[in-house]
């Protein structure tokens, strides 16, 4: 794996300050069942980094001390963590909003019987990976049968309510292209995938995320080996878009790694930059603490989420 970081830390993006504290991202573990060619946090099967119970027990006193609405977890495949669940009930219980980033196939995996009923049962908001609606498309990134487990796992969600008008379970799907390209345009697209999904599946969902591709970990590893690194940097920049700042998912979440130190965004985590480019700060200084007003720390890989159309956890920002 390449040293990132040194390719991406002298640049020009613009200073940004972060706004109130909306959203906790917490990575629970890089353990995953899948292993993804444009996976930013280098997940797989091998992996073994997995948070303490003690720093998931901060997690639900920083919801609580900050009053934060909604917990955003990820991994890896976050659901494989033995504490997924007394998490999600605890947080739940607290009245707060939970996310659940899911591969899908993760659904069957063994000893995740009744993942499905457990999610529904929390009113937990999934947003499900499925980079394109075709099977070539998706074996070809993320692994043969993964597409055929995928759209099972949609059809057990849907039978469940997710997805459909009036249950309020949301399942939202996440598109990724599959070199480096930016996404096409985010509604156009959903459209497409709504389409598609219905006529040959009869599967529902709620909105497509057209995500950019970050030039960091596994997928930067590949444009450099590939020589394309340095043409996919410039298209980010030449597709740089001023408005796009207002909206970055970094100016109102935090963060939070396998250890429980914090990072502006999950990319900084992976790229080993703290929150606010200060010496590493844990949850436990949350406790005391408000990042409110403090300046982003950036890099080159920033322009990823400003390009074009924007990209961020929650999709496109224009």
């Amino acid at each position: 794996m390449i040293a990132m970081l040194p390719l991406l830390e002298v640049t020009d993006f613009p200073a940004i300050r972060r706004k109130p504290l909306e959203t906790l991202q917490v990575n629970l573990g890089y353990k995953c069942n899948q292993s993804c060619r444009h996976c930013h946090v280098n997940a797989g099967p091998t992996r073994t980094e997995m948070m303490t119970e003690e720093t998931m027990a901060l997690v639900l006193s920083v919801l609580s001390a900050r009053q934060i609405q909604t917990l955003d977890l990820t991994g890896g495949a976050p659901e494989l963590h033995p504490g997924f669940r007394q998490l999600v009930s605890e947080a739940t219980a607290a009245g707060v909003h939970v996310m659940d980033r899911c591969n899908l196939t993760v659904l069957f995996e063994p000893g995740q019987e009744g993942l499905a009923e457990f999610l529904a049962q929390h009113q937990v908001e999934i947003v499900a990976s499925l980079p394109c609606y075709s099977l070539e498309n998706v074996d070809k990134q993320r692994g043969k049968g993964v597409f055929d487990k995928s759209i099972a796992g949609l059809k057990q969600l849907n039978a469940l309510g997710y997805g459909k008008p009036g249950s309020g379970l949301i399942l939202n799907l996440v598109y990724n292209p599959q070199g480096p390209v930016l996404p096409p345009n985010q509604q156009a697209l959903e459209a497409d995938y709504k389409r598609e999904l219905r006529n040959h599946f009869d599967i529902e969902f709620n909105q497509l995320y057209a995500l950019t591709n970050m030039p960091i970990k596994r997928f930067g590893s590949s444009l450099v080996a590939r020589g394309q690194f340095d043409d996919y940097m410039q298209l980010l920049k030449d597709s740089y878009q001023q408005e796009n700042l207002a909206g970055l998912m970094c100016r109102s979440l935090v963060s939070v790694d396998w250890q429980g130190y914090l990072y502006d965004c999950d990319f900084n985590q992976q790229l080993g930059l703290p929150l606010s480019g200060r010496h590493r700060i844990h949850l436990r200084d949350l406790l005391k603490t408000d990042p409110d007003g403090h300046q982003v720390c950036v890099a080159d890989h920033c322009f990823g989420c400003t390009a074009g159309q924007g990209s961020s956890c929650g999709g496109a920002l224009d």
